[in-house]
């Protein structure tokens, strides 16, 4: 019986490592590997060996050239010691085989910014849209409400009901496009998986701070067409348990929190999927 494996992706600022591959315990995955991203570079590590990439949230590169602008230059163009194969080829192989990669905060605008989300047609790595300083012009730390799209494609987010309630930390959170015929692409093709909202899921809002960061058409998660790839904002492995929220001794909370139904669906899918 083959295993199902995650892998977590870490090094270079980013953080939440320890409970995105806590979440993958979790969640039912049978091995899962917390990877520095020099062991992917030097070969000691290899993606093919997996079924589950999680890109997570952190600074990468301090966000000097704007957020996770550096790495995703470096999974584009850097080469695997030893060999002739760029790190990306490993990536888009990895997306081939019907995969499933998950970025969370720093880790979706990774993925925009290399060309993994939204990828119309399958054309990876090239960036049409892009997640940028808050409207409010600060850090926002805070809870949010998510309505689910229940026509989306995301492996993730099936069966979630109405709508998420998770954690949100960021300073560029505002997702843009570059093009008006691109968000008419995402919206048609029904992509934008999550969207902020009021407490109700109703509707999708643009009120400050139920919105905390103005992205438009209030987006907060992408897929890809296939439902594979998806990033978000909001931190599922934040919530995981009814402790990790800040209320958990003055409210009556599930046992489990929102975001652990994510990783269950990815286990789930890599389970069903394994040959």
């Amino acid at each position: 019986m083959k295993l199902a494996k995650a892998i977590v992706l870490t090094g270079n600022g980013t953080n939440c490592e320890m409970e995105a591959a806590h979440a993958c315990r979790l969640a039912g995955f049978d091995q899962v590997r917390i990877a520095h991203i020099s062991e992917l570079l030097y070969g000691e590590v290899r993606l093919d060996d997996f079924h589950f990439l999680n890109l997570t949230g952190g600074f990468l590169d301090g966000d000097d050239l704007g957020s996770a602008k550096a790495q995703a230059n470096r999974l584009k163009y850097a080469r695997v010691a030893g060999g002739d194969e760029h790190l990306v080829d490993q990536f888009l192989r990895f997306i081939q085989d019907g995969k499933l990669i998950l970025g969370v905060c720093n880790g979706f605008q990774l993925m925009v910014k290399m060309g993994l989300l939204p990828a119309f047609g399958g054309e990876y790595l090239k960036q049409t849209t892009t997640l940028t300083f808050n409207d409010c012009g600060r850090f926002q730390d805070r809870w949010v409400y998510l309505r689910n799209n229940p026509a989306s494609p995301s492996v993730f987010t099936r069966g979630i009901g109405r709508g998420i309630y998770l954690p949100i930390r960021h300073g560029e959170g505002k997702f843009q496009v570059e093009s008006e015929q691109v968000l008419e692409r995402i919206e048609a093709l029904n992509l934008a998986v999550l969207k902020y909202s009021g407490s109700d899921y109703s509707t999708p809002t643009m009120e400050f701070p139920l919105n905390p960061n103005g992205s438009l058409h209030a987006i907060a998660g992408l897929c890809n067409e296939t439902g594979r790839l998806m990033g978000l904002m909001p931190h599922p492995e934040a919530f995981l348990h009814r402790t990790n929220h800040p209320r958990w001794t003055r409210e009556e909370l599930p046992e489990e929190g929102d975001g652990l139904l994510l990783f269950r669906n990815a286990a789930d899918f890599v389970r069903g999927n394994l040959l």
